[in-house]
């Protein structure tokens, strides 16, 4: 038995490592309550972030012009509605009835603009013999829809499945900056037989991009939209054509060339267009650069 002195001792050592333990317990709870709050309030940081994110990125990607051009404009460019009247068109298309034509190029312009805007590939492309559909995107140039990669590649599909469907082959796809995110995506979805592709002032991904700009921010987690050029394009075995300007300030020529070197078709080939931008570069070229390019993605139509 313990003495009493000894039993006093034992029972203030019981009191005392009661009251350690009890203050633990309370620690631990209320440690799991402030980790149980703080990671619902990181969750719905980052989905205020992943939403707010998402609307950044289509301020940032998409420019809608609502604008319709004119008959006169369009009469002027030899360029009318298509497939229908402007009411319900999805682009316009080269008339040309002196000859017929060789090949029909689909055309996918940049975030600006409208597509009636790229009268300039009309007047290159016509000359040499090709058909040219400059396509429209929903919520451009007058036509329903909404923005973002899914509304798109969708609507893009289809229209080249309604050319293909009514002009036949061959058929290429020309993409101008966003619009090489669209080719591509078509190129991989669509059942149409696509025959080369061109891609001006392209990126390799959107979020390469995307992350360039903003260095020290997860923009990945952000972007809804991918245009992943690169894994697009992974399995298309005809000719590719990658243009890239020197002095591209919005979308850097590092990206084009990136692109180009991912790309494993061996049926590629690239071109810089020297002391161009991004916006300007139509201005340092002309319709014999477009048939040297033209050239080579239709010596690899058959591969």
């Amino acid at each position: 038995m313990l003495a009493k002195g000894e039993e006093t001792y034992a029972n203030c050592s019981l009191t005392v490592l009661s009251g350690f333990f009890y203050r633990l317990v309370t620690i631990y709870q209320k440690m799991k309550t402030m980790i149980m709050i703080l990671s619902l309030s990181l969750l719905i940081l980052l989905a205020a972030l992943i939403l707010w994110g998402s609307g950044i990125q289509n301020k940032l990607v998409y420019y809608p012009d609502s604008s319709v051009p004119s008959e006169e404009l369009l009469k002027a460019n030899s360029i009318i509605p298509w497939p229908s009247s402007l009411k319900d068109h999805r682009g316009f298309v080269s008339i040309d009835e002196t000859k017929p034509a060789n090949a029909t190029i689909i055309v996918f312009h940049g975030n600006a603009g409208t597509a009636a805007d790229r009268v300039f590939y009309v007047k290159w492309l016509a000359v040499l013999g090709y058909r040219v559909i400059l396509a429209e995107y929903p919520a451009y140039g007058g036509r329903k829809g909404k923005v973002g990669e899914r509304a798109f590649v969708s609507d893009a599909s289809e229209t080249v499945h309604l050319a293909f469907k009514q002009y036949g082959g061959p058929l290429f796809l020309l993409g101008e900056s966003l619009g090489c995110g669209v080719a591509a995506a078509v190129a991989k979805e669509t059942t149409v037989k696509i025959d080369g592709i061109i891609l001006i002032t392209p990126w390799d991904t959107l979020a390469s991009v995307a992350q360039s700009k903003f260095p020290y921010l997860p923009v990945r987690l952000f972007l809804k939209d991918k245009y992943d050029n690169i894994g697009n394009l992974g399995s298309f075995k005809k000719g590719i054509a990658v243009v890239g300007a020197e002095r591209d300030e919005i979308i850097p020529v590092g990206h084009a060339n990136r692109l180009y070197l991912a790309l494993p078709s061996k049926a590629k080939k690239i071109w810089i267009v020297k002391d161009a931008g991004h916006n300007d570069w139509p201005m340092f070229v002309d319709t014999s650069f477009l048939k040297e390019i033209m050239d080579f993605v239709r010596s690899h139509a058959k591969g």
